[in-house]
């Protein structure tokens, strides 16, 4: 497992197959782990790149809150596609790593091929319902920190307990990455200009609508909407997302 140490911070991040380039960002609470049944059918065709969010996995668990941020987030896969010398990518994620996808097009809108948009919300205009998510973000973080990775029993299939050191980072994650300060990734959804695909499982249902959003908003843009599926599509239908992405990609 290679390691990127960005200021003291070391970054686990792993690449499969040659061809263009196609990275993935995990949702919170989950790890590269969730892309394991993306590795064998997209690494034939691009240069699959995955690795672990700050808290999460095999990358550090930094003590200081200012640590986890969007800002860092973003700063973290730049680093990644520069040491990997990768000037333009495919850039996806999975909820949180959906919408950090987004933030990070948003900074570096050049290095971006195109979008894959999976199961994610962009944010809130309504200041009152961000409000309701940070708090529900902030609950998450609480819970981490009173019960551990038990947190995590019983939760969607891409987040095991056992892919996780311990539930500091987790909790740190939650407060410093999961919140929302502002609604710049919904108001700008109208500006991007790259290809975008928009995946979302047909029982993810919190997240229909956010979908249904992206898809008016974002101009090239396309919507699947995959048939016996949750919040984890990619790992609920494994064949079927990996053939719209390659279908969306082209080989």
């Amino acid at each position: 497992m290679p390691k990127l140490n960005r200021n003291g911070v070391k970054i686990n991040y792993e690449v499969y197959g040659n061809g263009p380039a196609l990275f993935l960002t995990h949702g919170f609470s989950a790890t590269s782990e969730m892309w394991n049944d993306q590795i064998d059918s997209l690494g034939k065709h691009y240069q699959l790149i995955i690795w672990d969010m700050r808290g999460h996995g095999h990358t550090d668990y930094p003590n200081n809150l200012s640590l986890y941020s969007e800002e860092e987030t973003i700063e973290d896969i730049r680093a990644i596609l520069d040491k990997l010398q990768i000037n333009k990518a495919n850039i996806g994620g999975m909820s949180l790593g959906g919408y950090m996808s987004l933030a990070f097009y948003y900074k570096y809108p050049k290095m971006v091929d195109s979008l894959i948009i999976i199961d994610t919300g962009p944010g809130f205009k309504n200041p009152e319902a961000r409000e309701n998510w940070n708090n529900y973000a902030l609950k998450q973080a609480n819970k981490f920190e009173k019960n551990g990775l038990d947190a995590l029993t019983n939760k969607s299939k891409e987040m095991n307990p056992n892919n996780h050191k311990n539930s500091k980072g987790l909790a740190l994650a939650a407060r410093g990455m999961l919140t929302q300060k502002d609604d710049r990734i919904i108001r700008e959804l109208t500006n991007i200009k790259v290809p975008s695909l928009i995946i979302v499982g047909e029982n993810d249902k919190p997240f229909i609508a956010a979908a249904n959003y992206m898809e008016k908003k974002i101009q090239n843009s396309k919507k699947v909407v995959i048939k016996d599926a949750g919040h984890a599509v990619n790992i609920d239908q494994p064949d079927i997302f990996n053939c719209e992405v390659i279908k969306f990609l082209g080989t």
